[in-house]
């Protein structure tokens, strides 16, 4: 049986040096040796979908959705890979997670670099972590999960002043508020709970803006990318909202 074509991917912005999408939860963004059985990846799908090849700016994980940036060419792509190195490139993230944090704060914790190979998960080496936050919504509804009587959760924008691997997930795993659906450094309790309560199995965490100073026109360029359906669902189910 023929599998059905996949739909679209959503182009949020673009010029004639770079575009945007708004990559799906669960896709990665190019070949990796660590999911070798993969056989679909944001590159290929892009470069099918526009005719033309596209380069990666930068990555985020597998299973975080949002805005991803792409160069049209390869001459344009040092320009943007600087300022995502430089960290002159604003982010905003918002993740779905367990529990009230404060309504704002920054996490300034050193992370150490996560191995893909190896006997070790994590070098001996740390890295210094910046991210700021701010809690949009909070609640509290009248289910037990694991030894509490209610569950609460929150919906939180982040803002990350560095860009080290998962440092958004392990920030707040570390203020243990961990992301849900988060299956590496989360609550595997809450994940279970929320995907039997509410059906969803997904990480919640979403690039929902980049902004930046164009590398070649030096004009100024917001992208914003619209949270899917299924995050909009479990939101809406579980009493949250952004504002």
């Amino acid at each position: 049986m023929t599998p059905p074509p996949e739909a679209p991917l959503e182009i949020l912005y673009e010029d004639n040096h770079y575009i945007a999408i708004n990559k799906p939860s669960g896709l990665l963004v190019h070949r990796s040796s660590i999911a070798a059985t993969e056989t679909r990846f944001a590159v290929q799908r892009l470069r099918d979908q526009i005719g033309k090849p596209v380069f990666p700016a930068h990555r985020i994980d597998k299973p975080t959705s949002g805005a991803l940036l792409f160069a049209l060419d390869e001459s344009a792509l040092p320009g943007i890979q600087t300022k995502f190195e430089e960290n002159e490139i604003s982010k905003e993230y918002l993740a779905l997670v367990r529990g009230h944090p404060p309504d704002s704060g920054e996490m300034d914790r050193p992370l150490r670099r996560l191995l893909d190979f190896g006997p070790q998960r994590k070098s001996d080496q740390t890295q210094e972590a910046r991210t700021r936050y701010k809690t949009l919504s909070r609640t509290e509804l009248p289910f037990p999960t694991g030894k509490h009587a209610t569950t609460r959760y929150s919906l939180v924008a982040l803002y990350p002043e560095t860009g080290r691997r998962h440092q958004l997930r392990r920030h707040l795993a570390h203020i243990n508020c961990p992301i849900i659906g988060d299956t590496r450094h989360g609550d595997s309790k809450q994940n279970i709970a929320f995907r039997e309560r509410f059906g969803f199995g997904r990480l919640f965490l979403h690039a929902r803006r980049l902004a930046f100073e164009h590398p070649v026109t030096r004009a100024p360029v917001e992208i914003d990318a619209p949270l899917s359906l299924d995050f909009q669902k479990a939101l809406a189910l579980v009493e949250l909202t952004e504002h």
